[in-house]
């Protein structure tokens, strides 16, 4: 597929499908049960209107649009309108609560706010008198909102009508802003997660967003045929990536789900051919079979457990194109016939040729799982800095354990202390306002410090992730102590939802358990244990020993590392509560604050160094009406079994 590199901005994007695909629809919102759809002309007529509504509310060009809500097409539209003016879209989380989208409104200077509903708008009212530039708010859906009567606040379609007027008083105007454009203009302000502090505004250009989706695209090989379904929040580089930046680069269509409680089964109606989740949708994914499995008659569970032992043994061969033998090739097709077409019905990802997963490291049983049944899934690194692509898994060598090779026109060296760096077409401009952190990031000549810590695979080339570089300690005998390692360890068990590791500067590791609700809730259903909920299901023996099974495997599959062997687990406890952002132990995109997590529960962590059993503990937490209040629980203490260092990976290590 040709791409023209003389398009250098989104509008002129837009024009260019305008002309070459008028008629193929360009985005589809399903609502009240049916999909809705927009074609290229159609959606170009909508943000036409929005952006002429946009400049008659005095927006001009590096100015700032906020956007609120879910995926809408009318918040992506809004994205465009404000770029065709030159002005920059900052995308918020829709789930942050008041105070934090208080934060980025007033760091990133935003004058006017497009969000989705009244939920969205009480927040901007809550906040309005600590965001003094914030002058207008406009709203999409208008129900709840009759007798708000607030001067900044405006109805969507009023403010396109008022661009229509604007437009017809001012013919020119629209494809002016559009031809003023230019690749080295800011395209888009992203907030990076905050997981150590406030979140910085990742200022990204025009260039570095196109040239990093044309990379993408040519490097995959994807068309304007694709369909993608885009549920990740807005506010997230991977969905602007994805469901926004590539959409308008190849022209292919992109569907909104109803809302978060639909995602399943739309993703099912549209079957995307290109798509991308987080390991841990992907490990739900999976969970939820297997729990409708265990319900299943028993010929129903045993055919299925038959075929996807087959599929383990030959199905990764089979995609990568390797030869099988005639009789293992026909009994993949009646599993597919049976079994892995079927599942994949379920799934929704019956057509998907490309499936991209990032942001930790999956399991490599999950990952074996869907590559088996015939999903091109494969493993990305990315950052928010180089718009998502630093390295990526090329077809025919995917490997669990690694993130690939770097992607078109990405350079990558290990440094002395062993970080990683880049450089790229896609690396971004500088964050907003904070020369300080902007020059510890990124050198003078372009490479960018990812603070993660990593080497190239000497056997296939490929990156190997082992930590954040901050995070990579050591235990008091001197043993390399890589948490956020052990921890994706932890999680790649169903049982375990979260997990925080500590051990630096200790003299042994361990270890916060989150259990995940729904499979732990299941296996207890099903030895007919009596639970009233959360705290009294974690609090169990059973459960306790369920848990204390999965890290015992951990610590058996360390001590072969000779690296890491004596940083197995010792000592650990299930919270009696989730992990929760609006707790502060979560960033937006679900990755766990380990310091605050720590000082938060110091008390707990003292305990697991100590020789106690158990720890009584009182936590504040936030309910999701925005009240708080406070739950108590005394939490037991387990040791884990800890087995020695394998004696022949010491010797070749010596």
């Amino acid at each position: 597929m040709e791409h023209d590199t003389a398009l250098d901005t989104f509008p002129q994007l837009l024009q260019s499908h305008v002309k070459l695909r008028p008629d193929q629809d360009a985005i589809r919102e399903k609502d009240l049960g049916i999909w809705q759809s927009w074609t290229w002309a159609e959606a170009a007529t909508e943000i036409r209107a929005l952006a002429c509504g946009l400049a008659s509310l005095g927006l001009k060009r590096g100015e700032k649009l906020a956007i609120i809500g879910d995926n809408r097409p009318r918040l992506y539209w809004g994205m465009t309108a404000a770029q065709a003016l030159g002005a920059v879209p900052v995308p918020l989380y829709q789930d942050a609560v008041a105070d934090e989208m208080a934060y980025v409104l007033d760091n990133a200077d935003v004058k006017i706010a497009l969000v989705e509903d009244q939920e969205q708008v009480d927040k901007m009212l809550e906040v309005m008198d600590r965001c003094p530039k914030v002058e207008h708010v406009i709203y999409d859906d208008t129900r709840g909102l009759r007798h708000y009567e607030q001067d900044f606040l405006h109805d969507y379609e009023k403010i396109q009508q008022a661009g229509v007027e604007f437009d017809h008083d001012h013919p020119d105007f629209y494809d002016q802003q559009v031809a003023a454009g230019s690749g080295d203009e800011i395209s888009i302000m992203l907030y990076t997660s905050g997981t150590t502090g406030h979140p910085k505004g990742v200022m990204l250009s025009n260039d570095n967003v196109i040239i990093t989706a044309r990379n993408g695209i040519i490097r995959e090989g994807l068309t304007a045929n694709e369909e993608v379904l885009a549920y990740l929040p807005m506010a997230w580089v991977g969905d602007n990536l994805f469901s926004y930046a590539q959409s308008y680069v190849a022209g292919f269509c992109v569907s909104c789900p109803e809302d978060a409680t639909t995602v399943a089964h739309d993703l099912r109606e549209i079957g995307p051919t290109y798509y991308f989740a987080p390991p841990r949708v992907y490990e739900n994914m999976l969970t939820q079979v297997m729990i409708r499995m265990e319900d299943a008659a028993k010929i129903k569970r045993d055919i299925f457990h038959y075929f996807m032992e087959h599929a383990r043994k030959v199905g990764v061969r089979i995609l990568n194109r390797e030869p099988v033998s005639l009789k293992d090739s026909l009994l993949y097709k009646l599993g597919n016939i049976l079994v892995y077409g079927p599942l994949k019905d379920v799934l929704g990802l019956r057509r998907t040729r490309l499936a991209y997963t990032a942001g930790e490291a999956i399991g490599p049983e999950i990952f074996d799982f869907y590559r088996s049944l015939g999903i091109n899934i494969k493993q990305l690194y990315g950052q928010t800095e180089c718009m998502v692509f630093i390295c990526v898994q090329p077809d025919g060598e995917v490997y669990a354990d690694t993130v690939g090779t770097p992607a078109i026109d990405v350079e990558i060296k290990i440094d002395d202390n062993g970080e990683i760096m880049y450089r790229s077409p896609g690396v971004f401009q500088s964050y907003y306002k904070n020369p300080e952190s902007t020059a510890s990031t990124k050198t003078e000549d372009g490479w960018v410090h990812t603070g993660d810590a990593g080497y190239f695979d000497d056997n296939n080339g490929h990156l190997k992730i082992i930590d954040r570089a901050k995070d990579v300690g050591k235990l008091n005998d001197g043993t390399l102590f890589a948490p956020k390692y052990i921890e994706n360890k932890l999680k790649f068990f169903s049982f375990i939802k979260e997990a925080v590791v500590y051990g630096n500067e200790r003299d042994f590791s361990t270890a916060f358990i989150n259990i995940d609700l729904d499979a732990v809730g299941n296996w207890a259903e099903r030895r007919n244990m009596a639970y009233s909920g959360y705290i009294d299901l974690a609090g169990q023996d059973e459960i306790y020993q369920l848990i204390k099974e999965c890290i015992d495997k951990v610590n058996q599959d360390l001590s072969q590392d000779s690296r890491l062997g004596n940083s197995q687990i010792r000592r650990f406890l299930i919270l009696h509560k989730e992990l929760d952002a609006d707790d502060g132990e979560l960033t937006r995109t679900r990755k766990v604050r380990r310091n605050f997590v720590g000082d938060r529960y110091d008390i707990l962590v003292n305990a697991l160094y100590s020789d106690r059993k158990q720890c009584h503990v009182e936590t504040q937490v936030t309910f999701e009406d925005g009240r708080t209040g406070m739950l108590e629980a005394d939490i037991k203490i387990w040791d884990a079994a800890v087995y020695p260092v394998n004696a022949v990976t010491q010797d070749a290590a010596a």
